[in-house]
């Protein structure tokens, strides 16, 4: 299986059409037909379907698809860091982050660096901690600002010396909203949005006391942008952290620290044992200094 085709997979997915992923291709549309029939019969599945109205990828297609970007965006990434080592420093450094107050801070470092070499360029994804260390391990993000807990077996690190506090997102009309802070037996009464995360859900629910039955939980999240919108709709209130940025989202929202206080800290991680890019390599010269500054 070669590269190559791989990226004719992936145009003929993104286009649905085989024709219209033939001509971004340069390629002829008999050439890419042929190319996509051997790459089914060496894997001996079915990826599309060819109907009047375009392509649809099957289960076996979806899930080639996600493959296939991840190979291709590998070595996409190991090109350009050739290039990158014969050249003054500049590429690309892949950036995961989640939601949390540590990100004011590596925002600052991430500042600072690009006054020092203006020509790297940073690719930003915001996810759950569970999806950044996923994409470390597979070598898509260099470095990540992930919240605790973390197996840092892994990993290299810095641990921030910020903390972000728990608490409850509600409406300014809430009940509870001009408390200064709210205990479990308080909030239990509430339709309460609660983050997917098991390891912070079972947090949450041993401060409660309660099981998960026993509550009224309309919504599970992952990133707290979107439950803020339905904290705002009248859904529930939502657990997350003063340093969820999307809590500043509206004036029409309160966050209140739950008692007894429940903190956290970020960590910024990359993985160990990596050959990295000289751009990375010295943004992560960058992070240890800070390090230095933290012991």
């Amino acid at each position: 299986m070669e590269l190559r085709t791989l990226r004719y997979f992936l145009a003929a997915a993104q286009e649905e059409n085989m024709t219209h992923a033939a001509d971004i291709l340069h390629v002829t549309q008999p050439t890419l037909s042929r190319q996509m029939m051997d790459l089914e019969k060496e894997l001996g599945a079915t990826l599309m379907l060819r109907g009047k109205n375009g392509l649809t990828l099957t289960d076996d297609g979806i899930f080639f698809r996600q493959r296939a970007e991840e190979i291709v965006e590998l070595a996409n990434r190991l090109e350009q860091a050739f290039v990158e080592r014969n050249t003054d420093v500049n590429g690309v450094i892949a950036i995961g982050a989640s939601e949390a107050v540590g990100s004011q801070l590596f925002a600052k470092i991430i500042k600072n660096f690009s006054d020092k070499y203006p020509l790297v360029q940073f690719h930003l994804y915001n996810e759950t901690v569970d999806n950044i260390k996923d994409r470390l391990d597979k070598g898509l993000v260099d470095v990540g600002l992930l919240l605790e807990p973390i197996d840092m077996e892994k990993y290299d690190f810095v641990r921030l010396s910020q903390k972000d506090t728990w608490g409850i997102l509600m409406r300014d009309d809430h009940p509870l909203a001009e408390r200064s802070s709210i205990t479990a037996d308080e909030i239990v009464q509430y339709p309460l949005m609660i983050p997917l995360r098991e390891k912070i859900r079972s947090e949450i629910l041993n401060w409660l006391k309660r099981d998960e039955k026993d509550l009224k939980i309309p919504l599970y999240y992952t990133l707290l942008s979107n439950a803020a919108l339905l904290v705002e709709e009248g859904l529930g209130c939502a657990f997350c952290m003063d340093g969820a940025l999307a809590i500043r989202s509206s004036p029409h929202l309160r966050f209140i620290p739950i008692l007894p206080e429940r903190t956290t800290r970020s960590v910024l991680v990359w993985k160990k044992n990596r050959l990295f890019s000289p751009a990375t390599s010295l943004f992560i010269q960058e992070i240890n200094m800070l390090r230095a500054s933290l012991e």
